[in-house]
Parts: structure tokens; sequence; C-alpha cells
């Protein structure tokens, strides 16, 4: 991913938030000799065992996924591909009019995170699926849910494994891309902030939160939280 360097996040906890935080990622891979590339959009978690990389490139970062057998893309699933996953975070249009100059060209401020991995083990036995999906719905329910027990719905689960293709994954390198109009003067990324703030809506929110002081840490929403990442909560 082309990331110009005011772009690039100010640590890695920015992007580690950002992919917690938007896990529904397009995973692409190489088709077939001239065919188009493949590409399924998929839920992707932090692997619970692996532990974080202190690197800052965040290399060798585990990542556990999961697919529907039945996809063409489970084919190629296998230990030693590479494959890239997208994870697309806040992102809105920012018309001129916001600037308030005499001339001006409209664009899209957009948070992104790209994870170029090597799979390392495809998950054949329905026991290790299902530690798969029990560690997706572990992690959903943590983030995005209500507490929903799992327990009594554990024999559902296995009628519908043998449809659950599951992988794992460890990152060769992960990129993030904040742009956050940090090419423009600061009065003038003042008043994109204020129009994301006062627009009242979840991403256009984020983003003005983020724009509070993208240089540093202290502005991220998960400045102070990578020790909490590095254990899961």
């Amino acid at each position: 991913m082309f990331v110009p360097r005011q772009y690039r996040p100010p640590d890695v906890s920015w992007m580690l938030r950002l992919m917690r935080g938007n896990p529904l990622a397009l995973m692409a891979t190489n088709g077939d000799p001239g065919r188009a590339p493949l590409a399924t959009h998929l839920p992707v978690i932090l692997d619970p065992e692996s532990p974080l990389p202190d690197s800052d490139s965040l290399a060798g970062l585990g990542l556990l996924a999961h697919l529907n057998r039945a996809n063409p893309q489970w084919i190629q699933v296998r230990p030693g591909m590479e494959v890239l996953f997208s994870f697309t975070g806040p992102h809105s249009y920012v018309s001129p009019v916001v600037y308030g100059l005499p001339t001006a060209a409209p664009t899209w401020d957009f948070t992104a995170v790209q994870v170029r991995g090597e799979i390392v083990e495809r998950f054949e036995s329905p026991e290790d699926t299902l530690r798969v999906v029990t560690a997706t719905v572990r992690a959903y329910e943590r983030d995005f849910g209500a507490g929903w027990d799992m327990t009594g719905s554990i024999p559902y689960f296995r009628q519908i494994l043998p449809g659950v293709g599951a992988f794992r994954v460890r990152a060769l390198s992960v990129e993030g891309m904040f742009k956050l109009s940090q090419e423009q003067p600061e009065d003038v990324r003042e008043k994109v902030r204020d129009h994301f703030a006062h627009r009242g809506q979840g991403r256009d929110l984020e983003l003005a939160g983020l724009m509070a002081n993208p240089r540093a840490a202290s502005a991220c929403p998960c400045a102070g939280q990578f020790e909490e990442l590095k254990h899961g909560v």
C-alpha cells in the first residue's frame, strides 16, 4: 500500500485498534494465470494464542480467519500461500465548501490497514475449526455484543462446522494509512475536523477524534491500550 509520509500512523496501536474495531476484512489472493484475483469479505481476529510482536512493524502478528468451504477461494488456502487482508476504518467525503476557500478540490478522508501475510495453518479437524469459531465469537461479543453466552449453541456450531474453513495467518508486513487532511494548513484542518464533529455520525465522529492531534499517540482512541491489546482485553 502506498502511504505518503504525512499519512502514516504515529504508532502501531492505531493499526491494531482499527483492525479490532473493523474486523470484516477483504482477503485478496492471486487468481489462476490469466484470471482476475479472488477476493472475499470475511471475519478476521487477532490470534489470542499468539503474542503480539514487540516490533513496530508488527511482522509476525498472528491472525485467525474463516470462510465458507464452498467458496472457491478456500481451495487456495494452504500453508505457504500469501494473502492480503484489507481493513477499512472510518472514512468520509470532504466537500470544498468546508474549506471556505475560493479554489479547492474535494477529497475523501479515510483510514485503512493492509496486512500482507502468509498462511501458516489450514485447519481440517472439527475441533480446531471450532476453536477458531468460538474465539471469533468471544472477540466479537467482547467488542460489539451484549455478553451472549454461546455454551448452549455449541451443538449447533458443530452441525455447521463441515461448511466452515478456518485458517491461521502470520503477518509479513502491516501498513496503515490515516488520511486526515494532514496536507491542509492547520486552520483548514480545524474546519474539516469541526465539520466531522458536527455531523454527528459515528464514522465522522471517529474521524474528528483522530484529527484532534494526528501526530500524537494520545489522539488515538486506542492510546494507552496497547498493553490491553497484548493481553486480549
